[in-house]
């Protein structure tokens, strides 16, 4: 079966690192654009990341530039989102998800979900 599984996440002080993991079944990640997303209760799913699939450039969202690092294992198949300097408004279940083309800050755009994994900073 195709598809993306996040895991990761957890519950960390204000300040603290989590590395979340995307792997891929499947499909080999250097083919598509793989990013990471997030939601708040009771907010929209919000682009954080992507890695492109072409040249490897990667995009972050500015409330995450400087603290987050997303990376791409080919031989795992797996893409990573490091997040470090974590703050109670990063708080959300983070999802990866695959598109066919180019990396895109509109999550309608994506192809292909993961599941989510909880990402909970407290204060």
């Amino acid at each position: 079966e195709v598809q993306l599984q996040a895991s990761g996440g957890g519950l960390v002080q204000t300040g603290g690192s989590l590395t979340l993991s995307c792997v891929a079944s499947r499909f080999n990640v250097d083919d598509y654009a793989i990013g990471w997303f997030r939601q708040a209760p009771g907010k929209e799913r919000e682009g954080v990341s992507c890695f492109s699939r072409k040249d490897g450039s990667t995009f972050y969202t500015d409330s995450v530039k400087g603290r987050f690092t997303i990376s791409r294992d080919s031989a795992k198949n797996t893409v990573y989102l490091e997040v470090n300097s974590l703050k109670p408004e990063d708080t959300a279940v983070y999802y990866c998800a695959l598109r066919f083309t180019r990396c895109s800050v509109h999550a309608v755009s994506y192809n292909l979900w993961g599941q989510g994994t909880q990402v909970t900073v407290s204060s």
